[in-house]
């Protein structure tokens, strides 16, 4: 298998300039570079820069793909939007990372598979997984929580260790967010169990009473200056901010009304995904079975429909078998030794394996210097 390596970079929040794009042309010259990307792939040689440093200075959001098995992902956000606190909660081995610089919050998914990949090169692109960071943006932790569950996957946590704070919505993901995890190699069974200690989006999606509510509440001064942000700066990122923020303090507000969520183990989720393994390849079993079961009825129905027509010309068939090995041609005897399978099925069925065995004899001596046939009727068990 040859060797390929697939590089993208993005800008989000703002383009790059020409300056910017200069200095990125300087590593390549076969590299499709525009005001919001860099994209390269290699089949020999490999990529000159830091993936790292360009995130810090150039872009919002990194894609790496190689076939030998590893898949890379980050994304970079403004620290008001993602605090790094948050992040680190659930960067908790070396699979996912997070970081900050310049006031960005980098957080890094590294997905290893050394025993090859069955991510196709024409996968190999941003478009599915972006989505992710605007996510990420609006507070919604789903992507966090299955960097966590890769960290458990690749046994890099303890099993005592508690999961961090469990978001809403994992047993509803995004387009984005099923992309990311296929892309992370997350366990199906794994996931599942996660999900079954997740709310619904529906439990927790504020409603518009809820959100005047919260707004009527904000101090005087602060509209004004997010009114301020919103017409003179127009700031793209005002809304997510927004958003945040009254998630924030929804759930600020009810952890001070309710009992906190029982929290599980490592252990517990790694036996628990273990468990749901074992009864979904036994319900699989199960059914794969009784597919079985039906194909083997509905064949012998078949069968049995096709000898009750053998039956009512089988002196036609003798003759059609005959017919067939006169012709003297060996392709043709693959069609008479079939037919003479059948012929013998009709008589097994019908007690009559004295006279097959009888007309079949006397075929076998009328043709016995034809080794070709011979052979094959041997090789038939007739």
């Amino acid at each position: 298998m040859s060797e390929y390596q697939y590089y993208e970079f993005q800008a989000i929040d703002r383009p790059l300039t020409d300056k910017e794009m200069g200095e990125l042309r300087s590593y390549s010259t076969r590299a499709r570079i525009t005001p919001t990307s860099f994209v390269n792939d290699y089949s020999w040689g490999n990529f000159k820069g830091n993936a790292d440093a360009w995130m810090d200075r150039y872009f919002d959001a990194f894609l790496y793909f190689a076939n030998w098995g590893t898949h890379v992902l980050k994304v970079r956000l403004p620290g008001r939007l993602l605090d790094l606190n948050t992040a680190e909660e659930y960067c908790a081995g070396e699979s996912t990372l997070a970081r900050q610089k310049g006031g960005k919050v980098i957080v890094s998914f590294d997905a290893e598979d050394e025993g090859g990949d069955e991510w196709a090169e024409d996968e190999a692109n941003l478009a599915s997984l972006i989505p992710v960071r605007a996510e990420l943006a609006r507070g919604d932790l789903r992507a966090l929580y299955l960097g966590w569950l890769l960290c458990m996957q690749n046994r890099e946590i303890d099993e005592q260790e508690l999961e961090p704070p469990i978001p809403p919505g994992l047993g509803q993901l995004s387009a984005s967010l099923e992309s990311l995890a296929r892309f992370l190699r997350i366990d199906d069974d794994l996931l599942h169990v996660a999900a079954q200690a997740s709310p619904t989006m529906e439990d927790v999606r504020p409603s518009p009473e809820e959100v005047r509510t919260w707004a009527a509440k904000l101090p005087a001064a602060e509209k004004n200056r997010i009114i301020a942000r919103l017409v003179a700066d127009e700031d793209p990122a005002l809304g997510m901010e927004l958003h945040k923020r009254f998630l924030e303090d929804k759930s600020t507000a009810a952890g001070r009304s309710r009992i906190p969520l029982h929290r599980r183990t490592v252990g517990e989720l790694l036996e628990a995904a273990e468990v749901c393994t074992q009864e979904r390849r036994q319900i699989e079993a199960k059914r794969q079975a009784e597919a079985q079961v039906r194909r083997e009825q509905e064949a012998a129905i078949a069968r049995r429909k096709y000898l009750d027509g053998l039956a009512v010309r089988e002196s036609e068939v003798w003759a059609e078998v005959k017919g067939l090995i006169a012709t003297t041609q060996p392709t043709r005897y693959n069609q008479a030794v079939q037919l003479l399978m059948d012929l013998r099925d009709l008589a097994q069925r019908d007690g009559k394996d004295r006279d097959f065995g009888l007309k079949l004899q006397v075929l076998r001596e009328a043709h016995c210097r034809k080794p070709t046939l011979i052979e094959r009727l041997r090789k038939a068990g007739l």
